[in-house]
């Protein structure tokens, strides 16, 4: 999340105490570790992968229809979600909730090192700018406050729930608790469920900063999003991430059960010693020999920690040590040149190439070894970030904690690899793969949208959305088809009695953000949906031009899909319910399906 790579949870609700209470200590709530200071302490504070725009906002810190299937060994069904960002770049990973009746949208960082999930409601006059409006219980018939009750922090007035985080970088968020119903996109196998989230009330710091609009917990707690799918019995005990390489950024997420491949290799997770997802590292390797260490030292105060918050790896100070020594003996014929902040005394290399896939031949592999000697390989993207000043140039992306005895492995150590935290037989997984074909390797094909059927007009087809190779929505045209209108129905959360005599602006507006004149955005139809509405757009080629060219249509219909297209919060929410295109000549017609 954005948060300083761990975060310090010092208020909590009751229902996150009651899990502390069945630990060793039961008086305190346990300290987010926090790894030391420096430039890569990038905001680590979410599905198939998917790069993020080059103008994605960045933060820096200075301190993701055949659908997926659950366990075979299981009847519930799954969320197949996309994420989005990325780790170096971002600082975090998104993925997309759907929250309320009609959904509003939010862009939330997926946070194994938190417990809830939280987004910025309307009423909240210290929150920042964030990547989508703010959430409107007035909007939604579905939601309800969570009623001041014995088991939970209620307000000064004891009439709701409350919650509040603190986080070690200073940055914190608080307000009430809310229940709706939750939705996963459309490419979940789980229909929505109603839950338990936090409806921001304040901001500050990087949470008040960030682009990303909130928080999903993943964490174990009784508001994680897990626990509480879990709870109602409509997942299993389990979730996936799988991270996208260097370079790339995206990839994927699965909240149940997968069945794991054959060659998955695993870590036993302790579901006791704290709320944080410990796994037992005994060893680690480089270039084929094991470092000089008492396996102990990576089992010190909360042992081995991993979480999806965190950007970078950090060792306690003698499994550090013995590493660095053994990076800089493999590596004693490279030229070590200076980081790129000058604050900070990062350890980096000068090469002869800039090609991901050529590391390897330059960088020993590492080995992280766990009990009965299952090992997990690292490439170099598992330990490297690329210089941000110098071409060709690579930095060690694992740090020493400073004297914390704590190991805490983030993001960096899992790129390209999926992680299954399988909380109900207490182990973590991890499977080496291109996180960008996961589907695929895991035997997953299929498109995002109905299966094709006519249309029953003349030569019409309908043609739906597919699934690209690297996981994303395609948007397919048939043949060699020239554009010429692209019909667009949407839905927009806002009365039709308020929205008609503002029509012209919001078709003003929207043609803005597509990057086409207004005289080429046409009205065909505006009708009321219950406290909805329904518009009906034509985008027409300009006049110096007889056809749309497909590139232009297709960035036109993914804008609009994944809500790149940023409206004035008085046109409420909208959702992409179809598109078509019409050919300038006889041609099919190719159109596609949004399912929220």
């Amino acid at each position: 999340m954005a948060r300083a790579l761990v975060n310090l949870a010092v208020g909590t609700v009751v229902f996150f105490l009651l899990f502390l209470l069945s630990q060793s200590n039961p008086s305190t709530s346990p300290p987010r570790l926090l790894p030391p200071p420096h430039h890569g302490a990038r905001p680590a504070m979410v599905l198939p992968l998917f790069p993020s725009s080059k103008n994605s906002s960045r933060t820096f810190l200075h301190s993701h229809r055949h659908l997926l299937r659950s366990d075979s060994h299981s009847s519930h069904p799954n969320a197949r979600m996309r994420l989005y960002d990325d780790l170096l770049l971002n600082g975090y990973y998104t993925t997309r909730l759907w929250i309320g009746t009609p959904p509003q949208q939010f862009a939330l960082i997926v946070d194994t090192g938190s417990t809830v999930t939280y987004v910025p409601c309307a009423t909240c006059e210290q929150c920042g700018r964030h990547q989508d409006p703010k959430f409107q219980p007035d909007l939604s018939s579905t939601y309800q406050p969570v009623k001041c009750n014995l088991d939970c922090n209620c307000d000064s007035d004891r009439v709701q729930c409350i919650y509040e985080r603190q986080y070690a970088e200073m940055s914190s968020s608080s307000g009430v608790l809310g229940e709706d119903i939750i939705s996963f996109g459309n490419q979940s196998e789980l229909v929505p469920q109603r839950a338990v989230f936090g409806c921001e009330n304040e901001e500050t710091g990087d949470l008040y900063s960030q682009h990303a609009d909130g928080i999903m917990g993943l964490g174990r707690g009784d508001l994680s999003v897990v626990d509480q799918l879990v709870e109602k019995g409509v997942i299993s005990d389990s979730f996936s991430l799988c991270y996208g390489g260097m370079d790339i950024g995206g990839g994927a997420m699965v909240l149940g059960g997968i069945s794991a491949p054959s060659d998955m290799v695993f870590s036993y997770a302790d579901p006791v010693r704290s709320p944080y997802y410990s796994i037992g590292l005994k060893e680690i390797h480089v270039a084929g020999k094991q470092l000089s260490l008492n396996p102990s030292v990576f089992d010190g105060k909360y042992g081995t920690v991993l979480d999806s918050g965190t950007t970078y790896a950090y060792l306690p100070e003698p499994a550090f040590l013995a590493f660095k020594e053994a990076i800089l003996k493999e590596l004693n014929g490279l030229k070590q040149i200076r980081g790129p902040d000058p604050n900070y005394s990062d350890i980096c290399f000068s090469t002869a190439s800039s090609d991901v896939s050529e590391l390897s031949k330059t960088f020993p592999t590492v080995e992280m070894v766990f009990g009965h000697q299952q090992k997990l390989l690292l490439s170099p993207e598992n330990y490297l970030f690329r210089h941000s000043k110098v071409h060709g140039a690579y930095c060690l992306g694992i740090f020493q904690n400073e004297k914390d005895p704590t190991t805490l492995l983030g993001g960096i150590i899992v790129r390209n690899t999926l992680v299954t935290y399988d909380r109900e037989h207490s182990k973590i997984g991890f499977w080496k793969t291109n996180c960008s074909e996961l589907w695929e390797r895991l035997h997953i094909t299929g498109a995002l949208s109905p299966t094709p059927s006519s249309s029953g007009k003349g030569n019409s087809t309908e043609s739906p959305t597919t699934t690209a190779s690297d996981g994303s929505p395609h948007y397919d045209f048939p043949g060699k088809i020239q554009i010429g209108k692209i019909i667009l129905d949407m839905s927009l959360s806002t009365n039709h009695s308020y929205l008609k005599p503002q029509i012209n602006k919001l078709t003003e507006f929207i043609a803005k953000e597509l990057d086409v004149n207004a005289s080429q955005v046409h009205l065909l139809n505006f009708t009321s949906e219950g406290n909805s509405s329904l518009v009906r757009l034509a985008i027409v080629p300009s006049d110096s031009s007889t056809y749309i060219y497909k590139e232009t249509a297709r960035n036109i219909i993914s804008r609009l899909a994944e809500h790149r297209v940023k409206l004035p919060d008085t046109f409420g929410n909208y959702q992409l319910v179809q598109w078509k295109v019409e050919p300038s000549t006889k041609h099919l017609a190719a159109v596609g399906y949004y399912l929220m």
